[in-house]
């Protein structure tokens, strides 16, 4: 179904000739054209990160929910609609409002260049200014310190999650130089929660916090999390917390959650709160769960799981999870960007799928080819070839071996395509 929406954002593609330009100017041009929204939104919770941040924030959003409050969310990318990434006072915003904010946000750029991730950034501020809750969680997009998401002078809370190698051709080559965009986001006396880093990462984070006065509430230092008997455990220098494990599946949940707990506990949330988070949260396709629909119906025996992780710290995340379950063969039906470690993403999974099956991402322009990935694949040690759909594919694996485990998996792009086959 085409929605007015959709219309006004493909115009918004043509702004700017680049996809991503990292710079604050237009998007503060922009915001002051707007009468500073970004001014009049309610405190604030920003996140910066590799891996987890979306995560983190789903559960940071349950905790805030659980306890009777409301949330403006900020996430990207979305997966089946533009809709998505913007959550107004804990709903996903209507047609209607959203068609506005990005009609009025067209009108105030006056046809100057600005990226589409920009100008949507400025209309999601515009809705959170408009409406009222009690906290605004924001994701950022790409880095940190030249995001467009980073225009919040003194935020209630920073949060660093885990820092990988990604994004290379934008945010540097190195694990520090990364390390430093990603820190980017922290402000002169704002507290910054973080996760687990490497060592390296941790000094450059540690340096930029004692430059700005910025309290620290880091993984094994401040907190620490960890899982026993069953149960999450959570202990900082308030105390210790015994929770439900977290229903978003995979080992390296524990850690996401202990910074979205650290986060709660530091805004002054209860352990009622606390408990929601990790019970309450939910963020599609991060090893979710396929049992009913068009594309489960074509494999009733296997075991569908989808996931949108996409560099070798998702890779190596999914293989620990994966080695945790029950026993079944393992197929992957992967597609990939070409802007990608294929073979860093690939090569944890290598020791324990039995095959891989290679898509192009439909309608992905920057799609790495099918024939591509499954190459990269052989390189790791995967038995590999392609496919033309998911529905070959999973048709293949259901008359091959009927009771796989199959996970489609590779890009966040392409778990979106799996969720609108889904009618998600």
């Amino acid at each position: 179904m085409t929605r007015g929406s959709d219309a006004i954002l493909q115009r918004m593609m043509s702004l700017h000739p680049k996809v991503i330009d990292l710079t604050l100017d237009r998007v503060w041009r922009l915001l002051a054209a707007l009468d500073h929204p970004e001014r009049r939104m309610p405190p604030v919770v920003h996140a910066a990160g590799t891996n987890g941040k979306g995560s983190t924030l789903a559960m940071i959003r349950a905790g805030y929910e659980g306890a009777g409050k409301t949330v403006h969310a900020y996430t990207s990318p979305h997966l089946a609609r533009f809709h998505e990434r913007i959550r107004v006072a804990g709903h996903l915003i209507s047609e209607d409002a959203l068609s506005a904010v990005l009609d009025e946000c067209w009108d105030r750029n006056g046809g100057d260049a600005i990226t589409y991730f920009e100008i949507t950034t400025c209309a999601a501020y515009l809705a959170f200014a408009r409406a009222r809750a009690d906290v605004a969680l924001i994701e950022t997009g790409l880095g940190g310190r030249l995001d467009a998401t980073n225009v919040f002078d003194a935020p209630a809370l920073t949060v660093i999650t885990p820092i990988s190698l990604d994004h290379q051709q934008y945010l540097g080559d190195t694990l520090a130089e990364i390390a430093g965009e990603k820190a980017g986001i922290l402000k002169r006396g704002v507290p910054c929660v973080v996760g687990p880093q490497p060592d390296e990462v941790m000094a450059v984070i540690e340096a930029r916090a004692a430059r700005l006065g910025a309290p620290l509430l880091a993984h094994g230092q401040h907190w620490q999390v960890w899982q026993e008997r069953g149960r999450l455990v959570f202990q900082d220098e308030t105390g210790l917390l015994d929770l439900a494990l977290p229903n978003l599946p995979g080992a390296h949940q524990i850690e996401n959650a202990g910074a979205a707990l650290a986060a709660l506990r530091h805004l002054g949330l209860s352990a009622d709160a606390c408990e929601a988070a990790v019970t309450g949260a939910d963020w599609p396709a991060r090893m979710q769960r396929l049992k009913t629909g068009p594309l489960p119906a074509l494999v009733p025996r296997a075991e569908l799981w989808l996931d949108g992780g996409h560099n070798p710290a998702a890779g190596a995340a999914l293989a620990r999870h994966l080695s945790g379950l029950s026993h079944r063969p393992l197929h992957l039906i992967c597609g990939m960007l070409n802007t990608k470690d294929i073979a860093g993403y690939l090569r944890p999974l290598a020791g324990q799928a039995d095959r891989l099956i290679a898509l192009s991402i439909p309608g992905e322009a920057n799609t790495l080819p099918a024939t591509e990935t499954a190459r990269v694949a052989a390189t790791v040690g995967l038995r590999s070839d392609t496919a033309d759909s998911v529905e070959d594919a999973l048709r293949r694996i259901g008359s091959d071996v009927p009771d796989a485990r199959i996970l489609i998996c590779g890009s966040l792009y392409l778990a979106g395509e799996v969720l609108r086959q889904q009618g998600g």
